[in-house]
């Protein structure tokens, strides 16, 4: 006898009987049925015979339906068990997917501690990421305290740290500085300004290829205006250019630009002559300011040390290079103060030597500068007017001096266009800014002078603007910067010496000439 199919026989399945078929007639009475599609349905408890399916066997028997039954459950238990694991194993040490923070927001993320300077690779020199403009992330750089630290800008890396020093402190820095004396800040001397130019042996056919640029064999008005620093330390701009070509006849046609044949006519001497005759007013030089420089070594004033080392934890720098920089330089900007645009530190060639290793290096070399890897900037006070930090081609696509200068426009002139840069600071007493002057050169150490570094104190129009500034000197050539470090450590450590003898603020007293 067949075996009976399912209750859920497919149309196929019924459509394969065969009402002619006899021979498997069972002869057995059937319930009456109602036959839908192909479907037999009992009716009214009738009796009907049916046939018996012939043909092709059905498929949906019992044994097939079990074993169906079996992997649909084990299919259900498999899924729940796989939800139960995922379930489990987020509440259990799992880490969340970090959410995207919108801009300007404040990271979960616990506070970055201090680096110990026993972590750090002595080759390599730490260096904080940015991430984006407007990035904000939790320091810890005191006790109990946590500070946010702002991305202003990625080039120069730059990042604005509120309330780094309290009112307290502001007032202290402020103190000690009015107890120690300023003095005029300048940037060339304004005396014997005709000697020194004689002293410089340089031909004229050398200084029309320094001036030119382009080297087309024109000087236009805006080449001779970047190299506005060689004259007496005053701030020079298109209308004194044009009268000192006026008072020595350099431009016969007057159209601002000297030819080389125009140029070669001229004595260097007239030039040099002039530029000496000038009186000079506060306003125009390049800087218009006083400062003094206060001592943060060992034995200095307990908020002094304090600082220091919060510029440590703030830069994650070895202690050694930190304290062995530059002592803190306090400034004053009385109404009418300014400092035109400038970078803190120049470009390092074979030729150049660091200030802070020269002496160690034993090094003879003609040319000098500040090697500062690090700016921290400090404001001490509110300023009524003016008085901000601008960075004027800060994260531009591209630089190129000559174009700091368009249609009589120079943007590093802070007294007249500082509202065209790209990025101002305003001082908030307390805040701290701070930012690299140099790129990394992939290696771990310290590159290229960045010129995004470019920056100035804009005009103060109202009241008084009291700074401080913490540069942390680096020696571009690695090798002067650890011979440097072991000498210096030698001296702290002899028997024999001093040790406040050896501070590197004694080696720093004579040096107030900036770049």
């Amino acid at each position: 006898m067949a075996a009976s199919p399912c209750p859920s026989s497919s149309r196929t399945a019924a459509r394969t009987t065969s009402h002619s078929n006899s021979a498997d007639w069972t002869g057995e009475p059937q319930p009456l049925s109602l036959r839908v599609r192909g479907d037999f349905t009992p009716l009214l408890g009738g009796e009907f015979p049916s046939r018996p399916p012939v043909g092709r066997r059905a498929v949906c028997s019992r044994p097939y339906f079990v074993v169906l039954m079996v992997f649909a459950h084990l299919y259900v238990i498999n899924v729940l068990g796989l939800l139960l694991f995922v379930h489990i194993s987020s509440d259990d040490g799992g880490e969340p997917e970090p959410r995207k923070e919108a801009p300007g927001t404040i990271q979960d993320a616990p506070p970055v501690l201090p680096v110990s300077a026993g972590n750090l690779d002595p080759q390599a020199l730490p260096r904080l990421q940015g991430i984006k403009v407007g990035h904000k992330q939790k320091l810890q750089l005191v006790p109990n305290k946590i500070h946010v630290m702002k991305t202003l800008s990625l080039k120069p890396l730059l990042f604005e740290i509120p309330n780094f020093l309290s009112e307290d402190e502001c007032k202290l820095i402020i103190h000690l500085a009015q107890l120690k004396g300023l003095q005029k800040s300048q940037i060339l001397p304004t005396e014997d300004y005709e000697e020194a130019m004689e002293m410089i042996d340089i031909s004229q056919m050398d200084i029309f290829n320094l001036l030119d640029h382009n080297q087309d064999g024109q000087l236009q008005l805006k080449e001779v205006l970047t190299h506005t620093r060689l004259g007496n330390g005053r701030w020079m701009t298109p209308e004194s250019i044009r009268e000192m070509y006026d008072a020595v006849k350099a431009d016969p046609d007057g159209n601002g630009v000297l030819s080389l044949e125009e140029f070669k006519q001229l004595n260097i001497r007239d030039f040099h002559k002039y530029m000496g005759s000038r009186k000079v007013k506060m306003s125009d030089l390049v800087r218009n300011s006083q400062h003094t420089w206060l001592y943060q070594g060992e034995g200095a004033h307990q908020v002094m040390r304090s600082i220091r080392q919060r510029v440590i934890n703030l830069t994650h720098l070895p202690p050694e290079i930190v304290e062995h920089s530059e002592p803190m330089q306090v400034v004053r900007y009385d109404q009418g103060g300014h400092y035109h645009a400038h970078m803190d530190s120049g470009p390092v060639f074979p030729e150049t030597a660091c200030s802070h290793t020269k002496l160690i290096a034993n090094e003879s070399a003609p040319f000098e500068t500040s090697c500062r890897y690090v700016t921290v900037l400090f404001y001490l006070n509110n300023v009524t007017g003016g008085g901000e930090t601008t960075f004027p081609i800060a994260d531009n696509r591209t630089y190129e001096e000559l174009s700091l200068i368009q249609n009589d426009v120079d943007l590093r002139d802070t007294r007249k266009h500082c509202d065209k840069g790209n990025l101002r600071v305003k001082p908030l007493q307390g805040t701290a800014v701070f930012w690299y002057n140099y790129l990394p050169d992939g290696e771990g150490w310290v590159g290229d002078i960045d010129e995004y570094s470019l920056h100035g104190g804009c005009l103060v129009t109202e009241g008084t603007k009291w700074i401080a500034n913490n540069w942390i000197n680096v020696d571009p050539n690695k090798r002067r910067q650890l011979q440097f470090q072991e000498e210096m450590a030698r001296y702290i450590n002899s028997e024999n010496e001093d040790q406040s003898e050896w501070t590197m603020d004694k080696s720093y007293s004579n040096v107030h000439v900036e770049l």
